[in-house]
C-alpha cells in the first residue's frame, strides 16, 4: 500500500471541522435535559417567572419529567443540535485557521495568541448561531401552561420574525459576544494543560520526537476537557445569565422583560445580588465539565482518525 508524506497542517482545516461538529452532537446528546433545568434556574428571580419554582437540580429534573414527559426534558433539542454542532464544527475550523495564520514566522504559539485565537473564533461563531440559541432559549422555557406556545423550531423561529423582528433573533448577542472568553479561557487553558502534559509524558517515556497523539489516551483527553472547562465556567457564567433573560420570550402584550444588558444586571444585583448571576450553576457545572470531556475525547479521537485516513491510500 502506497503512503505519501504527511500534509501541511493547512489542509487539515476541514478535519477539524468535522471533528469539532461529531463533538458537538455527541455533547449535546448527553447533556441536554441539564440544560434545561440551567436555563429555567438562570430566568427564575423569585419575583415574576413563567416558570416554576425548583428546590434544586434533582428536583428540576424530577418535575420536568413528572409534568411534562420526556418532551419537557428535551425541550429545544432541535435548535441545540443544530447550533452545537454549528458551533463547535466552526468554532475547531475557525480556531485552527487562526492558529495556523499566526504560526507563520513562529516555532509555537503563545497563551497570549493562543487566547487572540480562541477570541476570533467565538466571535465569528456568536454571529452566525445567536438566532439559534434564542430559540433553543425559548423553547426550554416554555411550560404546559404557556399561552399561544410554538409547536417547533420552525415555528419559533416564524413566530419570532412575524411578531418582533429579524433584530429579536439578536438578542442577547452583545453578552454572548463578551461570552468569546467563554471559548477563549477554555481553550487556552486547554492547550496549557496539554503542552505541559504532552512534555511530561514525553520526559518520562524519554521521547522528546512523540507527539500528543503518541502520548495522551482518551483519559488523558478527559482530563484536560475538564479542567479547562472548570476554568471557563467559573470566570464566564454570569455572562450566560444576562443573555437567557435577555432571550425570554415578551409578555402577551409584547413587552419584554428586560431592555437590555445593562438593564439585566441592574435588576438582577438589585433584587438578587450576587448569587442572582450564579443562577443555575450547579446544573451547568453537571452538564458542561463532564460534556467537555466527552467533547475532547471525541474531538482528538475523531481528528487523529481522519489524520490516519488521509496519510494512507
Amino acid at each position: 500500500m502506497k503512503k505519501r508524506a504527511a500534509l501541511p497542517s493547512a489542509d487539515w482545516q476541514w478535519e477539524n471541522a468535522v471533528a469539532g461538529a461529531a463533538a458537538g452532537l455527541a455533547t449535546v446528546t448527553f447533556s441536554h435535559p441539564l440544560d434545561v433545568v440551567r436555563t429555567r434556574f438562570q430566568v427564575y428571580d423569585g419575583r415574576i417567572s413563567n416558570v416554576p419554582a425548583y428546590r434544586n437540580t434533582p428536583h428540576a429534573l424530577y418535575a420536568i419529567a413528572r409534568s411534562e414527559g420526556f418532551r419537557g426534558l428535551y425541550a429545544g433539542f432541535y435548535p441545540a443540535v443544530l447550533g452545537s454542532t454549528i458551533s463547535w464544527g466552526l468554532y475547531f475550523f475557525f480556531y485552527s485557521k487562526a492558529k495556523q495564520r499566526y504560526l507563520r514566522n513562529r516555532e509555537e504559539l503563545s497563551p497570549g495568541l493562543h487566547l487572540a485565537s480562541a477570541a476570533e473564533a467565538g466571535a465569528l461563531v456568536c454571529f452566525c448561531t445567536n438566532p439559534l440559541w434564542l430559540v433553543k432559549t425559548r423553547l426550554q422555557l416554555q411550560t404546559p401552561n404557556q399561552i399561544r406556545p410554538y409547536t417547533g423550531f420552525h415555528d419559533a423561529l416564524r413566530t419570532i420574525i412575524k411578531e418582533e423582528g429579524w433584530r429579536a433573533l439578536y438578542k442577547g448577542l452583545m453578552p454572548g459576544l463578551f461570552m468569546v472568553t467563554h471559548g477563549a479561557i477554555q481553550f487556552t487553558a486547554y492547550e496549557e494543560f496539554r503542552k505541559f502534559l504532552v512534555s511530561s509524558k514525553a520526559q518520562e517515556n524519554e521521547n522528546t520526537l512523540a507527539t500528543a497523539a503518541d502520548l495522551l489516551d482518551s483519559v488523558d483527553y478527559a482530563t484536560l476537557g475538564a479542567s479547562s472547562k472548570l476554568a471557563d465556567i467559573l470566570t464566564t457564567y454570569p455572562f450566560q445569565v444576562v443573555r437567557s433573560r435577555l432571550q425570554q420570550r415578551p409578555s402577551t402584550t409584547g413587552v419584554p422583560r428586560y431592555i437590555d444588558s445593562w438593564h439585566v444586571v441592574k435588576e438582577t444585583a438589585r433584587f438578587e445580588g450576587v448569587r442572582g448571576f450564579y443562577r443555575g450553576i450547579t446544573p451547568n457545572m453537571l452538564k458542561n465539565v463532564p460534556a467537555a470531556s466527552v467533547t475532547f475525547i471525541v474531538y482528538e479521537n475523531v481528528l487523529n482518525l481522519l489524520k490516519m485516513s488521509r496519510r494512507e491510500y
